[in-house]
């Protein structure tokens, strides 16, 4: 049997399950977690933006990865 936890709506990934749902909102709270512990100690904008960037990206990969892996498959044409 095949999970399926994510629609693919052209570039993105809407969860359709309370999996994908709890995935996103775990990812949501951890890069905002990250942004609040970084903004902190950061004495610039872009100090806060280049000590995001490797959290936030990785973090969205991550979930890109499993969406994309626990998504309905298309079907060939041919």
């Amino acid at each position: 049997m095949e999970t399926i936890w994510f629609k693919k709506k052209g570039l993105l990934f809407i969860p359709i399950s309370l999996i994908g749902i709890i995935l996103y909102l775990f990812t949501l709270a951890f890069c905002i977690n990250v942004f609040i512990a970084i903004d902190r100690h950061s004495h610039s904008n872009s100090d806060t933006l280049y000590g995001i960037f490797p959290f936030v990206v990785s973090a969205f990969t991550i979930l890109f990865w499993i969406a994309a892996n626990t998504s309905e498959k298309e079907k060939d044409i041919n």
